[in-house]
């Protein structure tokens, strides 16, 4: 294993990560993907750790790639989630972590529907505690793995033109894309709803448009992102047949993009809403490339943050 030189504690937003600290986990990852090629799927790297994975919103993907990147590095993993937990009978967020951190574990996931609770948790317990995402604030873990899946297939990042199109006012995952992709040189659009474009968009995006043809336009990778209802206080558009008129991604809106584009989406997918069908299993679609490459992200970021050796700096 390449020798480690990320020195951050905590993995809680995209802003305090570097171009280098990107690369170096997009780096370790492609070492992590080999081994989830391997017929036995395991390394003992993390053996002897215990990862705690404490998830208050549901999940498919992030939890489910948190649990298998811990278990392929041979940590012993363990998932709660809110309705199992002490807070389903009171107890405040705070004294459970306390409580969790009595427990001596060596690393802290988690999901939460408030903005900026993995944040606090860094300072109730003492062990690296890792965002996989918070409210509509960010999801480090998930715009990292999209980093990689364009690397892998661009064989680049810097200069490459980047759409980002629909709900972003909710979507984490657009917040961390557009605040990582610029320090890699990534030219970033915003397209969306003027109702789900969040105040001073302009601040993280090189251009803001609500035209889904302008936004695709010579694109090299677009983004399609789902209308977060759970998380809207009001629907900010008429009705999903206008909305799927004016912000889907179609087989007429993709040939607008470069013919080599790729189309990427965090999921879960509502087809036929943000993205077709025929777009989102044409051979434009690296979705499926994510979520592979989703494991390998997380298992480097668990390497990084308590494999052998590493500097933690506090």
């Amino acid at each position: 294993m390449a020798e480690q030189d990320l020195y951050h504690r905590h993995l809680i937003s995209m802003t305090d990560l570097s171009s280098s600290d990107i690369g170096q986990i997009i780096e370790t990852a492609k070492v992590m993907k080999a081994i989830s090629e391997r017929d036995v799927k395991k390394t003992p790297t993390l053996r002897g750790r215990t990862v705690i994975n404490f998830f208050t919103e549901p999940s498919t993907r992030t939890r489910t790639s948190f649990e298998i990147a811990g278990k392929r590095l041979s940590a012993d993993v363990i998932n709660i989630s809110a309705a199992g937990s002490s807070l389903s009978k009171g107890e405040s967020l705070k004294d459970m972590v306390y409580n969790l951190d009595a427990m001596k574990p060596d690393m802290l996931v988690v999901r939460s529907g408030f903005a900026g609770v993995p944040s606090m948790m860094t300072e109730w317990i003492e062990c690296p505690v890792v965002n996989a995402g918070d409210g509509r604030h960010e999801h480090p873990s998930q715009c990292l793995l999209d980093l990689m899946t364009i690397q892998e297939k661009k064989e680049r990042l810097e200069g490459l033109k980047v759409s980002i199109i629909g709900d972003i006012l909710n979507s984490r995952v657009a917040k961390s894309n557009m605040i990582a992709m610029r320090k890699v040189g990534m030219s970033v659009t915003a397209c969306g709803p003027a109702t789900l474009l969040p105040v001073n968009i302009e601040k993280i995006a090189d251009k803001v448009t609500s035209s889904l043809d302008e936004a695709v336009d010579g694109a090299d990778v677009i983004m399609a992102l789902r209308v977060q209802t759970e998380r809207l206080e009001r629907i900010g558009f008429p009705n999903v047949r206008e909305y799927s008129k004016l912000f889907g991604l179609g087989l007429e809106r993709m040939k607008k993009a470069k013919k080599e584009a790729l189309v990427l989406h965090p999921g879960p997918i509502n087809q036929g809403v943000e993205i077709s069908p025929e777009v989102a299993e044409g051979p434009w679609s690296v979705i499926l490339d994510q979520v592979t490459n989703g494991v390998a992200v997380r298992m480097a970021i668990l390497y990084l943050l308590l494999g052998g050796g590493l500097q933690i700096n506090e």
